[in-house]
């Protein structure tokens, strides 16, 4: 018998001000069993930095032809294509052909760093990409925030990232590993 995915559902209230953002999302979030909090965790943060009113989750780790996010528009468009850890140079070549942006947030520091050496040679072909490590002294106590119902406020502000739940506040500071050129196209 296959095992089923757990429900989350987070209350995440938003304040963008690097994008002028700002709104509260109902978030329900399903954690496969082969994803851990951490993983799960760093789903919700990349929905913060990304949020958008088309933004969801996918089926993401169980299906090979969608990413963990995704905001697409009206027209069945994909705008945005969002994937965690160190995916494959071919599975990263089909996301920049699909998408207008893609963002890879790397969030394992020993294995992430490997996979960038490795790879990043091939991928500053692609001009719609972003690849971003989320540090593992954050990931930690971020992992630590996860529960079956939450409340978390972000504040985003400089290209830094605070997540506080109400007992803790956690601060991020994200390292830009890959910008996308101006312009699109790959």
């Amino acid at each position: 018998m296959a095992l089923k995915a757990t429900i989350f559902k987070a209350s995440v209230q938003i304040s963008d001000m690097d994008r002028h953002y700002y709104q509260s999302h109902e978030l329900t979030i399903a954690r496969h069993p082969s994803e851990n909090d951490a993983r799960m965790m760093v789903r919700l943060v990349a929905f913060a930095l990304n949020a958008s009113e088309q933004l969801s989750f996918t089926k993401g780790i169980s299906t090979d032809d969608e990413p963990d996010l995704w905001d697409i528009d009206l027209a069945g468009d994909i705008q945005h294509w969002i994937e965690l850890g160190n995916p494959d140079e071919k599975r990263i070549r089909k996301a920049c052909g699909r998408a207008k942006q893609v963002t890879v947030y790397c969030y394992s520091n020993r294995s992430a760093e490997q996979w960038w050496l490795q790879t990043q040679a091939e991928l500053q072909r692609f001009k719609n990409l972003s690849v971003v490590l989320i540090p593992d002294t954050f990931v930690e106590p971020l992992a630590a925030l996860a529960e079956r119902n939450m409340e978390l406020q972000v504040t985003i502000q400089d290209g830094e990232l605070w997540i506080a739940d109400g007992k803790q506040n956690l601060h991020l500071t994200p390292e830009i590993w890959q910008r996308p050129e101006q312009g699109n196209g790959n």
